[in-house]
This record gives structure tokens, C-alpha cells and sequence, in this order.
């Protein structure tokens, strides 16, 4: 039976009494656009930018300063917070190796949601987070189902709970859509690494 993740979520958060802590990575402002909304009201949350895909420098800071000024636009009852996680390309290369001709939704994706992943977990666990997450799984080009099989196992190994999520159901990737443009935020169209830059005609945001 295929899980229903969206559900999931929706019963956890009617389950709280508080807000709990979240580390969510977020890959740009427009995917963290919605997710921002929706989940401000249950969490105090603290955006993780860690994205060593992206392909220049100048490319990554964009996608940050624009991640914080929506933080400073967006309303939200909870707090919200941001930690600029290292840019190591190098880190995604060496994971890419051998992968470079995989086409966009192939091995070396999965191989860099884990290491994004990775890197979110690791930061939670050292902080005393309650959950973490990703905003990836609002993109309609991203596989749900893998991105929470692989924060799962994650979660299994290093003992911080993995939010179940579907961000793009209940119409969240079309209100992301709205909020980029409200807010006028950049909205790139390729996921972050040059591989998924040669092929944006195919795939993007």
C-alpha cells in the first residue's frame, strides 16, 4: 500500500502540544515558500542551507540571500531562524563520481539527497533538534517516497526523527508557485548542480 505522507504529517501535528524544534534544509526560497507557511504555526524552525550541488558560488549566494530575505517577509507565528551550511562542491563531486552521464531523477540524485540529508541529520543530532526534514519534496520533479525512505534511514542511524512529508500535496507546490510571486523571489530553473543546469529545458524547479 503506497503511503499517504501528507497524512502522516497531518496527524503528528495534531498530536502536539507545543512546537517542537525542526531543522529543515532548504534548497531555495521558493521551495521554502510554502513550506515556511504551513509549518510555522506547529514548529519553531531553523532553515539548514546546505547545498554543495549548487554549481558557483555566486549562484549559492543568491539562493541564500534570497532564503533570508523571505525569512524577514514571510509572517509566521513561530520562530524561524537560518544556518548557512558550508559550500563544498567538492563534497558533491566526489559523491557524483561516475554518475556524470545518470539522467536528472537517476542514481546521482539519490546519491545527493543523501548527502544533504546526511549533513541535516548530523547537524540536528548535534543540536538537540526534535525532527528534521527537507523542503525538496514540494518539487512535482522530486520523489517523495525516496526523500522519506532516505531521511528514515537517517533517522534510524543517528536517532532524530524524520518528519513525514508530501509538500506538494494539498496544493502546496501551486501556493509556492503564488508566494514566488508575491514575494518577487528568484526562481531558478534548475535544481542547483550543472548537470541539472544542462538539461533545465527538461527539469527544473
Amino acid at each position: 500500500m503506497t503511503r499517504n505522507y501528507q497524512r502522516e504529517l497531518d496527524l503528528l501535528i495534531s498530536s502536539l502540544d507545543k512546537p517542537p524544534r525542526l531543522l529543515l534544509h532548504a534548497c531555495c526560497a521558493p521551495c521554502a515558500s510554502y513550506v515556511l507557511e504551513y509549518l510555522s504555526d506547529y514548529f519553531d524552525i531553523t532553515l539548514f542551507f546546505y547545498n554543495p550541488n549548487i554549481d558557483s558560488f555566486e549562484e549559492y549566494e543568491k539562493r541564500l540571500a534570497e532564503l533570508a530575505r523571505l525569512v524577514n517577509t514571510l509572517p509566521h507565528k513561530n520562530n524561524i531562524e537560518i544556518i548557512n551550511g558550508e559550500y563544498t562542491p567538492h563534497v558533491f563531486f566526489n559523491a557524483s563520481l561516475g554518475l556524470e552521464n545518470e539522467p536528472e531523477r537517476g542514481k546521482r540524485c539519490d546519491k545527493c539527497f543523501y548527502l544533504r540529508l546526511e549533513e541535516t541529520v548530523k547537524a540536528a543530532k548535534a543540536d538537540d533538534f526534535d525532527y528534521f526534514c527537507t523542503t525538496l519534496s514540494i518539487s512535482p520533479h522530486k520523489n517523495a517516497a525516496l526523500l522519506n525512505k532516505i531521511g528514515e534511514e537517517l533517522a534510524e542511524k543517528y536517532g532524530i526523527p524524520y518528519l513525514p512529508s508530501d509538500f506538494k500535496k494539498k496544493g502546496g507546490y501551486l501556493r509556492s508557485i503564488e508566494l514566488s510571486k508575491k514575494y518577487n523571489l528568484y526562481r531558478q530553473n534548475f535544481c542547483g548542480c550543472r548537470f541539472s543546469k544542462d538539461s533545465a529545458g527538461e527539469i527544473n524547479e
